[in-house]
């Protein structure tokens, strides 16, 4: 199952990147770095789990100028 989960998410993301880099050709932009090398998961297994993580996706983006991989 897990490996599954693995060529899912590898997927999406390669379909993902293939557009975005689509896009920058046609604006004559470059693109850089789109993703980070891993990704993490984590199995929810109760409402307030769920909610936990509903938060950070919706306000993570908000602190990316605080995180240290910021440039």
């Amino acid at each position: 199952m897990l490996g599954m989960v693995g060529a899912v998410i590898g997927a999406y993301k390669s379909l993902a990147a293939n557009k975005c880099i689509e896009i920058c050709k046609l604006r004559n932009q470059y693109m850089g770095k789109l993703w980070q090398r891993n990704y993490y998961e984590h199995i929810i297994r109760d409402k307030q789990s769920y909610q936990r993580i509903v938060n950070y996706i919706i306000n993570n983006p908000m602190t990316w100028e605080n995180d240290k991989l910021y440039h």
